[in-house]
């Protein structure tokens, strides 16, 4: 292979391969030969109970994409892991990735009618699984789906009345009746040549697929996301970049890596700049400890982790001065965490951005420098290589600066499209290929753009449009309000009603103050209607509030103060 030229970087005191904001047009086993070559002693990944230099990443990605060829995995193949941040989904992801096959990441939090349809939709023929996480007992969950397996042998071929594509089980950690075990899988690999997977590796294109992500739900039915090596490796890099990382940095990977801001920006984003990875499952405590012993130097998570962490007792005494930078994702971050991250947690550089699985978890993205201002009220410029406009929802015309329309986006980072849905992707991505995001936004003069709500979370009050992101932002100013969260409900005067779920900081807050408050800073049409008090807000496991299911709530509370009356 060429020999790589290196780049330092002074910051993370280290180095990386390839210059800085710049497309890099490989497939994932070419990325992951050149940085095992570049820097093979250079701890890749580290694990409680392992840990890989990027020469034996590669060595044994390579293994258990030979074993998977042994099992009968063909290229196009669609291998399902249910799993949690170990190891072994780091190598899987790599194994699959590097023999043509497709690895489709299912939700950690799913349960039986979820990953049911998540299989079926996807046609997986391999899973691969954990035993369980949290209250779900994965094991249990495929064994009532799939009764046949426990009357197969490890290894033969399996015929599933519910899942009909699905052909084999491998575990994890435990024992499945008709199941292989990982390790047993591993020794398949003895029966593939590495000519073999040289062949496979070379035969692969940058435009094939390579990752199905399924969206999280929060807004309907979820879609299969197809993700090209293009797409993601690229969108991995830029984030990367834009991060300063290199192999001087210890990255901490709390995220999950069926997310795509787990997998791509933080595993993809940490192989692309030789730097450390430490995955593990969200745990304050954890994290907490793996900061200060591992010394941590980026770390990124959703507002509500930061929340979490921030509340730890053990928070006060664990020392951050490695930590130069981190990323906040997954959802908006009010100031006031923000304001409380900064004062707390004290890491000298934090970037927010926006993004979404159809395009590869990026879009916009903070620069480091940024203002406090500008991190709190905005997601920042668009990345290299993506175009971004605000369009008229209505008519598709171009919109001038601080104007709210439909953020539309195009560039390297756009999906192949949703898995067997054509005229969902036809109604996602337009014929000049922009996808619209169903995000309303605007664009401030100095290039930033801020997300102010979705269409379909646009309450639409007697002809007037009110935007549930800003009534939140003005809502939390109130000294007494922890979290607040709005949704509109039918009205058969006004067409449609805000209604506000608000955690309180303090429990004396009552309806009646929060009301006149707002009536102070607020246009009297954006005051919400009905206001409700709850200790939290359903969220999925990527910790993403479920907009739906606080709508079905209030329609619920209001059903029951009109029964009330009768």
């Amino acid at each position: 292979m060429k020999e790589s030229i290196l780049y330092s970087d002074d910051r993370s005191q280290g180095q990386t391969i390839w210059p800085k904001f710049e497309l890099i047009p490989l497939t994932m086993p070419q990325v992951l030969e050149t940085v095992a070559d570049t820097f093979p002693d250079q701890l890749a990944l580290y694990t409680d109970d392992a840990s890989w230099t990027y020469a034996a990443l590669k060595a044994d990605s390579d293994k258990a994409a030979r074993a998977l060829i042994a099992m009968g995995v063909q290229p196009g193949d669609h291998v399902a892991i249910w799993a949690t941040n170990v190891a072994e989904y780091v190598l899987a992801f790599w194994a699959c990735t590097s023999i043509g096959a497709v690895l489709v990441t299912v939700n950690t939090g799913y349960k039986r009618q979820e990953v049911e349809y998540l299989l079926k939709h996807s046609d997986a023929k391999t899973l691969i699984m954990v035993e369980s996480f949290r209250d779900i007992n994965y094991g249990q969950v495929i064994q009532e789906i799939c009764p046949e397996l426990a009357e197969r042998k490890p290894g033969e071929d399996l015929c599933c009345a519910l899942l009909p594509e699905l052909r084999g089980v491998i575990t994890i950690g435990f024992e499945l009746p008709g199941a292989v075990r990982w390790n047993d899988m591993l020794a398949r690999a003895a029966e593939i040549s590495p000519e073999t997977l040289a062949e496979r590796a070379a035969a692969l294109s940058v435009n094939d697929i390579c990752n199905i992500q399924y969206t999280s739900g929060t807004t309907g039915f979820p879609k299969g996301v197809m993700l090209s090596h293009y797409n993601i490796i690229n969108t991995a890099k830029i984030a990367g970049d834009v991060f300063d990382q290199s192999t001087g940095d210890k990255v901490l990977i709390v995220l999950p890596l069926f997310h795509c801001f787990g997998i791509v920006i933080s595993m993809l984003g940490s192989v692309t700049h030789g730097s450390t990875m430490y995955p593990m499952s969200f745990s304050p405590t954890k994290v907490l400890e793996a900061i200060g012993t591992h010394r941590i130097t980026v770390f990124s998570a959703v507002p509500t982790m930061y929340h979490a962490i921030m509340l730890h007792p053990d928070c006060e005494k664990t020392d951050f001065s490695t930590l130069r930078t981190g990323g906040v994702g997954g959802a908006a971050c009010p100031t006031p965490v923000l304001e409380q991250l900064k004062a707390r947690v004290g890491i000298p550089e934090l970037v927010g951005g926006f993004g979404q699985t159809e395009c590869g978890s990026l879009a916009t993205l903070m620069q480091r420098d940024c203002s406090f201002e500008e991190l709190a009220t905005t997601v920042g410029p668009v990345v290299t290589g993506v175009e971004v406009k605000i369009v008229s929802p209505e008519t598709g015309e171009d919109l001038p600066d601080n104007t709210d329309g439909e953020m539309v986006l195009r560039g390297f980072n756009v999906m192949q499209g949703y898995y067997k849905a054509p005229d969902a992707t036809a109604a996602a991505i337009d014929k000049n290929g922009w996808l619209h995001t169903g995000d309303i936004a605007q664009r401030d003069e100095h290039g930033n753009y801020k997300i102010t709500g979705r269409i379909k979370d646009m309450i639409i009050r007697g002809g007037e449009n009110i935007f549930p992101r800003e009534m939140e932002e003005f809502l939390h100013q109130h000294p007494k309000v922890a979290d607040v969260q709005v949704v509109g409900v039918p009205d058969p005067a006004m067409g449609e009603e805000a209604f506000a779920w608000v955690i309180r900081k303090d429990p004396s807050l009552t309806e009646a103050e929060l009301r006149e408050f707002a009536l102070e800073i607020m246009a009297r049409h954006k005051v919400p209607r009905y206001i409700g008090f709850c200790d939290s807000f359903p969220m999925n496991v990527s910790g993403k509030v479920l907009k739906y299911k606080l709508r079905e709530m209030a329609e619920e509370t209001l059903a029951e103060q009109i029964d009330g009356l009768i």
